[in-house]
C-alpha cells in the first residue's frame, strides 16, 4: 500500500520500501529527472534551485516533503565536486597540521560559509514561504541574466588573484557576502560566487575553483539542517526516492563540472546570460497566456 500525503501545493506519495507498482515507478522517474536537473544545474550560473522549483511544479513534485528533497539531493552533486577536486582536498587536509597555505584555504573556505550560515537561520524560512515560486523564480532568471551581461563587461581586466591559494581572508568574506544573494531562488548561487569574485578582482579559474570548494560546506549543511528540522515528514520508505535522486545528481553533476572547467578556460558566461533571460520569459510568457498552469 502507498500512503497519499497531500499538502496545500503538489502531491508527493509514500513509496513503499519495495517498489513495484506503476505509481511506484512514476515516481522513481520523477526523481531521477529531478537529480538530473540538479546535478546539471547546481554548478553553472542558470540556478538549480530556480529550475527545480520549475520542474517541480510541472511534476507536481512540490510539496513540503518535495522541498525536502529538492534540498537532499544537493549532496549528490557535491559528491561529484569533491570527487573531481579530490587532489586538492587531499592535499590540503593533509597539510592541515603545517602547511600555511592549506590553513588559510581552509579558513578562507569557513569565512566565505558563515555569512550564508547566520542569513539563513534568520531569514531562511520567510524566503522559503514567500519567494519559492516559479513567477519569482522567472523574474530573478531574467534580473540574474542582465546582471552577468553587464558583469561580464565590468569584470577588471587585470585579476589580483590568479588562484584559490592567493585569497585573503577580507576577499573570502565578500565572496561570503555575495553568496548570500543565492537565498533568493532563481539568484544561482555558483553564478553570484563567480560573478562575485570576478568583480572582487579573482581570475575566472580563481572565481570558479572557490564557489566550488565554498560549496562543500554550504550545501551539505544545508542538507543536513533540512532533513534534522523536517524529519517528523521522512520514513524509511522514501529511501528509494531519495537514493534514486542522490544518484542521478550525482552523475550529471560530475559530467557537468568536468565540462564546466574545460569551457571556463577559453569561454566567458555570457550564453548563460541569454539563456536565463530566454527561460525567464518563456515562464513569463506561458503563465500570462496560461499555456502551463505554474504552481504558486
Amino acid at each position: 500500500m502507498r500512503k497519499r500525503t497531500q499538502h496545500n501545493r503538489g502531491h508527493f506519495f509514500t513509496l513503499h520500501p519495495f517498489p513495484g507498482t506503476s505509481m511506484d515507478i512514476v515516481l522513481l522517474i520523477k526523481a531521477a529527472v529531478m537529480g538530473v536537473v540538479e546535478g546539471l544545474t547546481e554548478f553553472l550560473p542558470i540556478s538549480s534551485t530556480g529550475h527545480l522549483i520549475l520542474v517541480g511544479a510541472l511534476l507536481h513534485f512540490d510539496d513540503a516533503k518535495a522541498k525536502v528533497f529538492d534540498i537532499a539531493i544537493q549532496t549528490g552533486a557535491i559528491f561529484a565536486v569533491i570527487l573531481v577536486y579530490w587532489p586538492k582536498i587531499r592535499t590540503t587536509l593533509a597539510g592541515l597540521p603545517r602547511e600555511r597555505s592549506a590553513q588559510r584555504l581552509a579558513l578562507n573556505v569557513l569565512i566565505a560559509f558563515l555569512p550564508a550560515v547566520v542569513l539563513g537561520l534568520l531569514a531562511g524560512k520567510a524566503i522559503k514561504e514567500h519567494l519559492f515560486t516559479p513567477l519569482v523564480v522567472a523574474s530573478t532568471f531574467i534580473a540574474g541574466g542582465f546582471i552577468i551581461l553587464w558583469a561580464e563587461r565590468r569584470a577588471p581586466r587585470a585579476t589580483r588573484i590568479a588562484t584559490v591559494d592567493e585569497l585573503t581572508a577580507f576577499d573570502a568574506l565578500k565572496v561570503g557576502l555575495v553568496q548570500c544573494l543565492a537565498m533568493v531562488p532563481g539568484t544561482s548561487r555558483s553564478g553570484a560566487t563567480i560573478i562575485g569574485g570576478m568583480l572582487l578582482g579573482l581570475s575566472r579559474q580563481a572565481a570558479t575553483d572557490f564557489s566550488f570548494f565554498l560549496a562543500i560546506p554550504t550545501l551539505i549543511g544545508a542538507g543536513a539542517y533540512s532533513l534534522y528540522k523536517e524529519r517528523a515528514l521522512l520514513s524509511l520508505a522514501d529511501m528509494p526516492l531519495f537514493l534514486t535522486g542522490l544518484v542521478f545528481s550525482f552523475l550529471s553533476a560530475w559530467l557537468c563540472v568536468r565540462w564546466l572547467l574545460r569551457y571556463i578556460s577559453t569561454h566567458d558566461f555570457i550564453p548563460f546570460a541569454y539563456y536565463r533571460i530566454a527561460f525567464g520569459l518563456l515562464v513569463l510568457l506561458t503563465a500570462w497566456t496560461g499555456w502551463v498552469q505554474w504552481v504558486e
